[in-house]
């Protein structure tokens, strides 16, 4: 049952059901959320654990209610000032059923609330559902089309492939990231601050992103995605690997440009990944102790959703918009664009400063 399992809830409330679930070898263990569709009602989250591997389990859990704007867990005694008349259940009675793939549920709370979902596992391992625009299909067109562009209201991320939209947190196979924020980043924090100039201070939003920024650019999984305002820096990136002859039907590269501005009008950015509903945000960091964020006009979104194109897509139907597109140029055009990017000054050498971009930049120009 590992995973995560997303999705919608109807009984006596309707919402969003949201599960992580994490193998911990001799057992199952994460945490469920549950959202009701009016955003001022509190949501909430309860730990669950799976002694075994079978398909059908009995549970009884305990809930935690969720603060509806702040996203903290409120303390019992607030909860009548915060809701007067209302029951807030403390505890639920579930039962999971594993089949084809599809996570059923049942609960029944001690409010006398009740409700079903059918949860499909995460799509995240399948390739990308968005197709490439088909009339914009070569090195010469994408450069025509991103310059008449409005700069600061899209951002790009360039892909070796037209893989699917994924954080290296969630490419693991764990999922549960109130374990992560609350066990491996403060671990991780004491790793690193003596061997950092700045003490990340992690109660800051801006300065636990740039912490969780810079961990992820050393090679650390985050549930951040690292993306660029600039749409040639991102085709930097789609070219710059070198790799063998491609086999049929994979001799394209991907950039993918997502419009952050129409985005942040429509929904709430949050700044965390943890106690939140479903949620895809943008997030623009300090740059510490990065020297690499500013010449690569770096920026990141933050997510707790396994899927983000599943999620993405969700909500263009939701709102009749197109908010993500992609663009798959030919692989075999790289020496070109190598070259004219190199022109424009967007080389290893200039946006990976030190010796390693240096060094990377000078064995493509002297050495093909």
């Amino acid at each position: 049952m590992d995973g995560q399992w997303l999705g919608s809830f109807n009984g006596t409330n309707n919402g969003t059901a949201l599960i992580d679930l994490d193998d911990r070898s001799d057992h199952v263990a994460g945490h469920a959320y549950v959202f009701d569709n009016d955003p001022a009602l509190p949501g909430f989250v309860a730990r669950i654990e799976i002694p075994d591997r079978k398909p059908v389990q009995d549970l009884d859990i305990q809930l935690e209610a969720l603060h509806p704007y702040t996203n903290e867990i409120i303390p019992p005694h607030r909860l009548q000032e915060l809701f007067p008349g209302a029951t807030i259940p403390n505890a639920a009675k579930i039962k999971l059923t594993l089949k084809q793939r599809v996570l059923n549920i049942q609960w029944s709370t001690s409010a006398g609330t009740h409700g079903t979902a059918s949860l499909p596992v995460s799509k995240a391992g399948k390739p990308s559902d968005y197709k490439a625009h088909r009339s914009i299909n070569t090195w010469d067109n994408f450069k025509r089309y991103a310059v008449g562009l409005e700069p600061g209201s899209f951002m790009f991320r360039g892909q070796t492939r037209p893989f699917r939209l994924r954080t290296t947190f969630h490419r693991t196979r764990r999922k549960d990231l109130i374990l992560y924020v609350n066990e491996d980043i403060p671990t991780l924090h004491r790793m690193l601050t003596p061997r950092a100039k700045h003490l990340f201070n992690l109660s800051d939003p801006l300065q636990n992103g740039a912490f969780w920024n810079l961990a992820q650019h050393h090679g650390y999984p985050t549930p951040l995605l690292d993306w660029t305002h600039s749409p040639f820096v991102a085709a930097y990136f789609a070219f710059r690997p070198e790799r063998p002859p491609p086999s049929r039907g994979r001799n394209h590269v991907r950039i993918i440009m997502f419009d952050r501005k129409q985005w942040s009008l429509d929904f709430n950015q949050l700044q965390r990944a943890h106690f939140t509903r479903p949620h895809f945000s943008i997030l623009e960091t300090y740059a510490i102790e990065n020297e690499r964020a500013i010449p690569q006009q770096a920026l990141s979104s933050i997510t707790n959703v396994d899927d983000i194109e599943s999620y993405i897509r969700s909500r263009e139907l939701e709102r009749g918009r197109s908010y993500l597109r992609a663009f798959d140029l030919p692989y075999d055009q790289r020496e070109t664009v190598l070259r004219e990017l190199r022109l424009m000054g967007i080389t290893a050498g200039s946006l990976f400063p030190g010796f390693d971009g240096a060094c990377e930049e000078l064995r493509m120009r002297l050495f093909g």
